[in-house]
């Protein structure tokens, strides 16, 4: 890379020609960016960076100007899914401030976790100073080899006078394209080195810029329109799947203007979800591996299927081939051309900015004023909604986790941002819950990291504070991050946790009770001591209750909604209830188990999966 840094259009940045530190230009660049909460955890090689943090927020107090919260967490995990949570719910880039060698390497999983979701985060790592770098000397970890095979992109930077640059480039890169993870790992010296702040600047990064100019300039032409209208008019049964690409490309509303237009229904993935109004008609919620019953017939029904924003993984085509297995047509639109035809070949595609895409072709079909009925296939799919609606066994005497959920959701309307740890809890908040907008459904997805909804609501909180913010979590999910109840209480936010507890790892006791003939090896957690309670009394939670009763759950949600605060509800659910609709690993949707109370038009016979195929 050449030691020139490019120049972009200057914007008057009143600081610009002051003399500061490396440190406080970090922070002075972070403020730029419309950065309005830090998250991280202190330590000697960051230190005089969070000094920074410390004089520019007392500046701020002293000129009546909004300052930046530094939120302190149990560990640096939680920072980076606290950043990672404030970046779901805004839009905005997350930033994640730690020191260097546990402090970095406490946050490899939440780098990882935000790659494979697409979340745009800033990690920023103190570095032991440049010439100790390589000598195994304190608190040293090789940053950039950890976290090189993780992140979007990784920087070290050994260089002071291309620091306030690669900050910002930083920035750039995680918000920009498909967005992701940024790593900047800032040795102590360059932190301590001062220099002449120039209030603009970036890396020369020429083959990102370009590939992200033509992303930007692509245009969805009047010949390819055509053609995708061509496919749509000899569909009778056209279907949208639409995947996480769409809430994180901004697209929600276009996809939604786009439905609407021509009358078609809506899929969604586990990370799409919020992309239609779930209460909507058009609406058949989450299809896959615990999607509804319905929206996985949909699929197997359709003879058009519109990929957008989505990427064929194995938790939604398990068996490629045989997903939508009677579409005549697939199109695929995406902001990565990767993706396309990676698991599955399709007959149009479209790489490129999905919210622009979706809007051409609205224009496209109104010019030229598109018409065909898909009125009897709406009705097809209404006819499957009712007959293969989710269910449970509503006459049991114990607590029924869908139950819980179902009166959350009676209090939420579909208005609350809802997080989730990893686990059955976490399929049953997806199934159960409505979302009418984008950015309320925050759980990890691809990662599937137990221990990502307590941080993760704490981060959503941050920034959105209007938001009631709901954390639907699991006894073992919980335990991962529990140390930031306290951090919930520190900060006095107005969280609601809610955890239901079935005595162990939910999800693989279900796994090994249909795959491993009910041998429970090391997730039964029956014979457990935890308190859930009194460890939220004492990390100050003033509502802190157990649900034990069925009787009770509606008038305790209620109270533990309306509760001015932050609240803390452990729920005592049946503990051998099950996700179900259930599709094996490497099995198709004809072999989907719907469980006891939800049809199946199949008769299905319960597989021992290949182990290689196992989660």
């Amino acid at each position: 890379m050449s030691d020139t840094v490019i120049q972009p259009r200057p914007r008057g940045n009143p600081l610009a020609g002051e003399s500061m530190s490396g440190a406080r230009m970090i922070m002075q660049v972070l403020a730029d960016e419309g950065v309005t909460a830090i998250f991280g955890y202190s330590g000697g090689a960051i230190l005089p960076t969070y000094d920074a943090v410390f004089l520019y927020n007392q500046q701020c107090a002293r000129l009546g100007e909004p300052q930046i919260p530094l939120i302190v967490p149990a560990n640096e995990q939680g920072a980076g899914f606290m950043a990672a949570g404030y970046a779901r719910a805004s839009g905005r880039v997350g930033v994640c401030l730690v020191t260097s060698g546990p402090g970095a390497t406490n946050t490899v999983t939440p780098v990882r976790d935000c790659m494979a979701d697409s979340i745009p985060i800033v990690v920023i790592c103190g570095q032991v100073a440049t010439p100790s770098i390589g000598t195994d000397a304190f608190q040293e970890a090789p940053v950039p080899s950890m976290m090189g095979a993780v992140a979007k992109h990784i920087f070290l930077v050994t260089n002071p006078a291309k620091l306030e640059a690669t900050v910002r480039t930083a920035f750039e890169i995680a918000r920009t394209g498909r967005p992701g993870p940024v790593v900047v790992d800032i040795p102590k010296d360059v932190q301590n080195w001062e220099g002449v702040f120039r209030g603009e600047g970036l890396l020369p990064i020429p083959g990102y810029r370009r590939r992200m100019h033509e992303l930007s300039q692509a245009v969805l032409d009047a010949p390819a329109a055509e053609r995708f209208f061509a496919m749509l008019g000899e569909s009778r049964r056209p279907l949208i799947y639409a995947g996480g690409g769409v809430i994180n490309g901004n697209a929600a509303g276009a996809l939604t203007e786009f439905a609407c237009a021509f009358g078609v229904p809506v899929v969604t993935t586990l990370m799409g979800i919020g992309a239609l109004d779930t209460t909507h008609a058009l609406s058949l919620r989450m299809l896959g591996m615990h999607g509804a019953a319905f929206a996985n017939y949909a699929v197997d029904d359709c003879d058009f299927l519109i990929a957008v924003g989505a990427r064929f993984d194995d938790r939604v085509a398990g068996v490629p081939a045989k997903f939508a297995r009677n579409a005549r047509h697939i199109a695929h639109l995406d902001v990565d051309r990767a993706e396309v035809n990676k698991v599955k070949r399709v007959h149009w595609s479209y790489v490129g900015l999905v919210a622009g895409a979706l809007r051409a072709l609205t224009a496209h079909g109104r010019q030229r004023q598109f018409q065909v009925d898909f009125g009897p296939w709406r009705a097809e799919v209404a006819e499957l909604r009712r007959v293969y609606a989710m269910n449970y066994d509503r006459a049991s005497p114990l607590i029924q986790p869908y139950y819980v959920i179902e009166e959350l959701n009676r209090h939420a309307r579909g208005e609350a941002i809802i997080t989730t740890g990893v686990g059955q809890h976490q399929m049953w908040a997806a199934q159960y819950c409505d979302f009418t907008s984008p950015r309320l459904w925050l759980t990890s997805g691809s990662m599937g990291t137990m221990g990502f909804g307590l941080p993760a609501a704490i981060g959503a909180q941050i920034a959105r504070p209007e938001r009631l913010v709901i954390d639907i979590d699991g006894d073992s999910s919980i335990r991962m991050n529990i140390g930031e109840l306290e951090t919930v209480t520190t900060y006095d936010l107005p969280l609601k946790v809610v955890v239901l507890n079935n005595f162990g790892d939910g999800m693989v006791k279900q796994w090994q009770k249909l795959f491993f003939k009910g041998r429970l090896s090391a997730s039964d957690r029956s014979l457990h001591k935890k308190d859930f309670v009194k460890a939220a009394q004492a990390d100050g939670f003033r509502y802190a209750m157990r649900l034990e009763r069925k009787q009770d759950v509606p008038r305790v949600i209620a109270e533990f909604v309306a509760f001015k605060g932050p609240a803390f509800l452990e729920v005592m659910i049946d503990p051998d209830a099950g996700v179900y609709p259930m599709v094996g690993p490497g099995q198709s949707y004809e072999e989907m188990i719907t469980g006891e109370f939800i049809p199946s038009r199949h008769k299905v016979d319960i597989k021992t999966p290949d182990p290689s195929e196992m989660f």
